[in-house]
């Protein structure tokens, strides 16, 4: 009787452990929000589905990425906010045109969507044009797919006319958000794959003069002051000046700069880190993503704050319309027409130090922001479109016809 009594207990014990472990994730709608949640790990992440876009990213209730105050504030300017995805090319070209295949493509600059003379980070951010396609949850993670038909939309097929999809999955599993994009060539012509994503993040704990970096990237691409690639390289230290992996932001006024030779573990991934009093928040990149975009504003430079983008000259910035987009107010202003010939990207003009930080003037008021940096995960480096039709840019990535691009990257941290 005893025995048959432990062996009752026991069955009951498991039977109600059962459904608690399998709650650790969970993935629920509200609207047109999709939360999915790691309760173990105290991951929170919503997504807004017909943008597919994360506006929030929290890990035990603090937040990773800069968001709006609001979902409805989101919803109507997202900007540079929450995960935006950087595409069809992400951040510059030097002309209003791109080469792919041995053609000469120009921007149609009437329709409002890509603006000169330095088109920049695409066109598809705040499309509210994705579909979703599922959302889920398992003993193993919490996940939501949105799909974007770029091909169904005009506008975008008259400034890149690669008929294409676009899939992206939100993944939490194991205290990490894992986010991984396909892209589906339709056309019957290769197509270049240049994406990228514009995350901008920030630690709960001090500001950008504290924060440390660490880079696992081990070459720079010297820039024009336009953020436009010379073609020269040098190693990442001559930059910095310092370790790799023991970057001092406060020590630079802004950077926006792009590194490659990503220094890979054993799963093929690269991290970047931003470290400060015991927490850290990593960005590690799939061995796809060749390059990573560092940009930072020194503390009361601008673009620290909710919404902003300043800093980022040169193209159409987060205020610029997306096609297709639904943003109220009626139709864009024509733009004013732009010269479509190459920018000048002369190598003498290079930056090859990261400037140094100036000191505050005599009675400044204090930063109102802890400022952040943006670790870009991007296929290519910026200008890949045009620096490979020139020669200079080795290693553009391609679909051939009928084929698909599959990538991603994951977020992660530390001492939270």
């Amino acid at each position: 009787m005893k025995l048959l009594r432990f062996v009752l207990a026991v069955a009951f014990a498991l039977a109600s452990a059962a459904p608690a472990a399998a709650q650790r994730y969970t993935a629920k709608q509200d609207g047109d929000v999709i939360e999915l949640a790691d309760t173990i790990a105290q991951m929170h992440v919503s997504v807004v589905s017909s943008m597919s876009d994360a506006w929030r990213i929290q890990v035990k209730g603090k937040d990773l990425v800069r968001t709006s105050a609001t979902l409805a504030d989101f919803q109507a300017r997202p900007g540079f906010n929450g995960m935006p995805l950087l595409a069809p090319f992400a951040n510059r070209l030097d002309e209003t045109a791109f080469y792919a295949n041995g053609k000469k493509y120009n921007f149609d600059l009437e329709l409002g969507n890509v603006r000169g003379p330095i088109p920049s980070t695409g066109f598809v951010n705040g499309s509210k044009a994705w579909q979703l396609v599922e959302f889920k949850a398992d003993g193993k993670g919490a996940w939501v797919t949105c799909k974007l038909d770029f091909y169904k939309n005009p506008q975008y097929m008259q400034q890149f006319p690669f008929a294409h999809t676009i899939t992206m999955t939100y993944r939490v599993a194991d205290g990490a958000l894992e986010v991984r994009t396909r892209l589906d060539n339709l056309s019957n012509e290769p197509m270049p794959v240049v994406i990228g994503y514009h995350p901008i993040f920030e630690l709960p704990d001090g500001t950008r003069n504290d924060w440390t970096v660490s880079a696992d990237a081990k070459t720079h691409w010297i820039e024009i002051p336009q953020r436009l690639p010379t073609g020269e390289t040098q190693p990442i230290e001559n930059f910095f000046g310092s370790d790799r992996t023991a970057i001092q932001l406060g020590k630079y006024a802004l950077i926006d700069d792009v590194f490659t030779d990503l220094v890979r573990d054993a799963n093929g991934r690269a991290t970047m880190k931003l470290l400060y009093d015991g927490k850290e928040l990593h960005v590690s990149l799939g061995p796809k993503y060749k390059t990573v975009l560092m940009w930072s504003t020194p503390l009361g430079g601008g673009g620290g704050g909710r919404g902003g983008g300043a800093g980022r000259g040169g193209g159409q910035g987060q205020g610029a319309p997306a096609a297709g987009a639904g943003r109220a107010g009626g139709a864009a202003p024509t733009p004013t027409p732009a010269p479509s010939g190459p920018f000048p990207v002369d190598p003498a003009q290079g930056v090859k130090v990261a400037p140094p930080a100036a000191p505050p003037a005599e009675g400044a008021a204090a930063p109102a922001t802890k400022g952040f940096i943006a670790f870009e995960p991007m296929v290519a480096i910026t200008n890949a479109l045009n620096l490979a039709h020139k020669g200079v840019y080795k290693d553009l990535q391609s679909i051939p016809p009928a084929g698909s691009w599959e990538e991603s990257f994951w977020i992660t941290t530390k001492g939270y």
